[in-house]
């Protein structure tokens, strides 16, 4: 398809998904490349050059943008988060305090963060982190002699009632019996 400078000026302007992968466009004052959906500040129309393709641009000394990334073959900004949310359960389930203070590095609303989360995963943030904290300490049961107390604030509970109470809900019996049928 050919696309004249206007239709591609119409949908860097516009922000348009449509010409995505159609064409990109460079900033020549900052030297990045973007695709035409870009929610970049709009550039001025004198500094704009419009490639065929991403490959063209950097041919000519541009650099993705750090925002659209070009430079991949999709890019979901909201599935990115929802994967660095995932991962950051992931690694700090155990610590609540470093959790928060980690999932508060994203620079996102916990509102938000929860909807990216549950949208993506099927299931709240609260209960994946449930998920993983009852699968570590089924394991901790089966492979370790620590005491349950122990691998309940192994397992980021903040009290062993919570704890006890939890697992029997999630396991149908408490830690201690789960061990001992071991």
């Amino acid at each position: 398809m050919i696309l004249k400078e206007e239709e591609k000026w119409d949908g860097v302007i516009n922000n348009d998904e449509n010409y995505d992968g159609l064409f990109y466009y460079g900033v020549k004052t900052t030297g990045i490349v973007c695709k035409p959906s870009c929610k970049s500040k709009e550039p001025l129309r004198d500094n704009v050059m419009f490639f065929n393709s991403f490959e063209e641009a950097v041919d000519k000394g541009f650099r993705p943008c750090k925002r659209c990334r070009p430079d991949l073959l999709t890019f979901n900004p909201i599935d990115e988060l929802a994967f660095k949310i995932k991962e950051l359960f992931d690694s700090y389930y155990s610590s609540n305090i470093e959790l928060e203070e980690k999932l508060n590095g994203l620079g996102v609303s916990q509102n938000h963060m929860i909807k990216v989360f549950s949208d993506k995963f099927g299931i709240t943030p609260v209960k994946y982190i449930n998920a993983l904290r009852i699968e570590k300490a089924l394991a901790l049961l089966e492979n370790t002699d620590d005491t349950v107390i122990n691998i309940a604030f192994l397992c980021g509970f903040e009290s062993t009632s919570n704890f006890y109470g939890f697992f029997k809900k999630q396991i149908g019996i408490t830690p201690s019996e789960y061990r001992s049928r071991l």
